[in-house]
């Protein structure tokens, strides 16, 4: 799947392939559907409640503003580095092997939290974080694409991933408010205790899915060639450079915003609680839909539309928010097109490449998206502290819009047979 000269019928495997879930006993599709989303809760919440509580954590441990940053950075990274380690390894040992490895290891990074005291342990265990995270990265979406058809990938990706949309609405305000009464580090516990909740359910419930898995030995020079054979496809090319350019303005956005808000419009942080839920509500109402509409009418106009949607917003933000009432209003539209692009747009890259190189290219792509993030993260701290924030929200919204065309204009789309997609 990954060499350049192949035909048109493997170039999207997926259109060949109409096997049902698998139903080994004890297994259900929405038993594995519940346990991916709680595991994208988990990991995403611990990830989304450093950026509300940056004010919080700069004050208890003496950080400069512009150095704040570099906390969301550092797990971006490692998250990238990582990710790119661990694909090859899942397509050869099992989505289900490396989704209970990375699962453990964040519960143990969670729980090392109890020992930051200053930046440089906060950094640490963030590293740490960021390794667990880069485990888990591409595994999820990876499994979805190894367990469910085509048609039926935007449904299971839209409610896997709205998993992080219930953080906003519960985990990340619940984790606001721990955070108030016993100090920054309570809400990783809480994120602690549902990860080893998901480890559970991966062991005793979850299956390994079916499909053929690699036997080749796993050497680093070979993942690198594999790599490489992907990355000169191009379609393969532009959707990593999508991922990149994707998490790059979403990161320049969000990582000051609640700063901002705080600071500027004086909201306060359990007001801030509430404006992540109402994100959050947004997300759950969105997420699942539009990987359906994906299903059924295509996944590219969808994420264009989104895009220009979401860069409009992040333009008007500066001079439209003057308050709670409009902040939650910007937020519930924000999080809502930000919903519309990820599902449609993680169910279109498993339909690049055959099931055995799947959890490399979801991995790689994560990867170049983490990087974008925590490049994201050290551009926004010194632009925030420079120009101002309006400065980080037109540079996020000419990224934002950058994603859409890139996917609009260089990735191409395989045919969705739209009967069996209408069926459910």
């Amino acid at each position: 799947a990954c060499r350049h000269h192949q035909s048109s019928h493997d170039a999207h495997p997926a259109t060949s392939r109409f096997r049902a879930p698998s139903r080994v006993k004890g297994s259900s599709p929405y038993v594995v559907v519940f346990t991916l989303w709680l595991l994208v809760f988990s990991s995403a919440s611990q990830t989304m409640i450093i950026s509300p509580i940056l004010p919080q954590i700069g004050d208890d441990l003496g950080i400069a503003d512009a150095a704040l940053g570099t906390l969301v950075s550092a797990y971006s990274l490692m998250v990238g580095i990582f990710a790119i380690l661990s694909g090859p390894v899942s397509d050869r040992i099992g989505r289900r092997r490396i989704l209970l490895i990375g699962c453990g290891t964040m519960t143990v990074a969670l729980m090392l939290h109890t020992l930051v005291s200053d930046y440089a342990s906060f950094l640490t265990v963030r590293v740490f974080a960021g390794m667990a995270g880069g485990i888990l990265s591409g595994a999820a979406v990876s499994y979805i694409g190894d367990y469910f058809p085509y048609e039926r990938r935007g449904w299971a990706t839209g409610w896997v991933m709205s998993g992080s949309a219930l953080g906003q609405i519960a985990g990340i305000p619940i984790g606001i408010v721990l955070a108030d009464q016993w100090g920054f580090k309570a809400p990783f516990y809480i994120f602690a205790v549902t990860m080893a909740a998901t480890i559970l359910l991966l062991f005793f419930r979850v299956p390994q899915p079916p499909g053929k898995q690699s036997l080749e030995q796993l050497t680093v020079g070979k993942a690198a060639a594999d790599y490489a054979a992907m990355l000169r496809r191009p379609e393969v090319a532009w959707a990593a450079v999508a991922y990149f350019v994707m998490f790059l303005g979403v990161s320049i956005f969000t990582v000051y915003l609640p700063t901002w808000l705080e600071r500027d419009l004086g909201i306060s942080g359990n007001e801030l609680a509430l404006m992540f839920a109402v994100g959050g509500i947004a997300n759950v109402l969105t997420g699942p839909q539009a990987g359906k509409w994906s299903d059924r009418i295509g996944r590219k106009g969808i994420i264009l539309l989104a895009c220009i949607g979401l860069s409009s917003l992040m333009l008007l933000t500066v001079p439209l928010v003057t308050n709670l009432i409009t902040a939650c209003v910007f937020f519930f539209l924000t999080m809502m097109l930000v919903a519309m692009r990820i599902s449609p747009f993680s169910a279109l890259l498993t339909a690049l490449v055959n099931d055995d190189r799947r959890g490399s290219l979801m991995s790689l792509a994560v990867a170049l998206g983490q990087m974008g993030f925590a490049l994201g993260g050290a551009i926004a701290g010194p632009l925030f502290a420079g120009m101002g924030y309006s400065a980080n929200t037109v540079l996020g919204a000419i990224f934002v819009l950058a994603m859409g065309l890139i996917v609009w204009f260089f990735i191409p789309e395989p045919p969705i047979r739209t009967t069996l997609a209408a069926a459910d």
